[in-house]
């Protein structure tokens, strides 16, 4: 017997890119997802919380969730200072009804936002209500070497946040195994952003399902334990030639995910939690 489960399936707004915030509302719409999540970037309308409340309410779609403007190419918007930023997040997750911001760890010549970072993030929980779900980043591979580009350190499992954010290409990217690495999280995992990679020491951000991650394990392993977070279609689109073509890759990952989150009578892959928090992999 399949069940499905409460939790929310979203669209990022990245994965419209190089359209628009509003595009990605619009398609999000259209296609049947269950709201959006907002990166905060360089589309000037991603940093609008108005505009972004006269989405909601034209497309009657929620935002579930901000993604802090914490890449390279977003180091000036809303401003320069990284905890300012974060604020300024925390504010719009209240504004727009948002339960999440999401967050990466700092880069390692951020020096004194990476030293307080950990007890920044649980004081800004505390101080907001929000919750920061610090993401899984990578070591940026070079050959021979990986260099370490986050601080204090590119795996969340390593600090003690009381929330994290898993993302497959990632993952990927640092050659893990995402329903290892999501079992290792245990009951910080509030967040997935769900892509896919081929171990490329390029982040992918595939479809789910067209890489070497066990997405399909990992969305079975939620769902068996009844997993109440958000799922964000977070895929790279910007090579589609047309909006169809782009239309085809956010359908075929709605329809991915929907497929294989789903509660099993008998879990037989994936992973479980246990009352008392312990967390196992299950293997077929």
């Amino acid at each position: 017997m399949n069940t499905r489960t409460a939790a929310k399936i979203g669209l990022s707004t990245a994965s419209v890119y190089p359209e628009s915030t509003a595009s990605a509302f619009e398609l999000a719409a259209r296609l049947g997802y269950d709201g959006v999540e907002v990166m905060v970037g360089i589309d000037p309308l991603s940093t609008q919380i108005d505009a972004i409340k006269r989405l909601v309410d034209y497309h009657q779609l929620p935002v579930l969730a901000i993604h802090a403007p914490c890449l390279l190419i977003t180091q000036r918007v809303w401003g320069t200072d990284p905890w300012g930023k974060l604020e300024r997040s925390a504010e719009a997750a209240k504004d727009l009804g948002a339960d999440v911001v999401v967050v990466h760890p700092p880069f390692r010549w951020q020096r004194d936002y990476a030293r307080g970072f950990v007890e920044g993030i649980a004081r800004l929980e505390q101080d907001s209500g929000v919750v920061f779900a610090v993401e899984n980043m990578y070591p940026w591979r070079a050959p021979g070497k990986g260099l370490q580009a986050y601080a204090p350190s590119w795996d969340p499992t390593e600090q003690s946040y009381a929330h994290t954010t898993l993302d497959l290409s990632h993952s990927s990217t640092a050659e893990q195994d995402c329903v290892e690495l999501a079992a290792t999280m245990g009951r910080t995992l509030k967040h997935i952003h769900l892509t896919d990679g081929t171990g490329s020491a390029k982040d992918e951000h595939l479809v789910p399902g067209r890489g070497t991650q066990r997405a399909a394990d990992l969305l079975q392993g939620l769902a068996n334990n009844d997993f109440r977070g958000h799922i964000v279609i977070e895929i790279n689109t910007r090579r589609a030639s047309s909006r169809s073509e782009r239309e085809v890759d956010l359908i075929e990952s709605l329809e991915f995910t929907r497929k294989h989150f789903v509660r099993t009578a008998t879990a037989r892959t994936g992973f479980a939690v246990t009352p008392d928090g312990e967390v196992s992999e299950l293997t077929p």
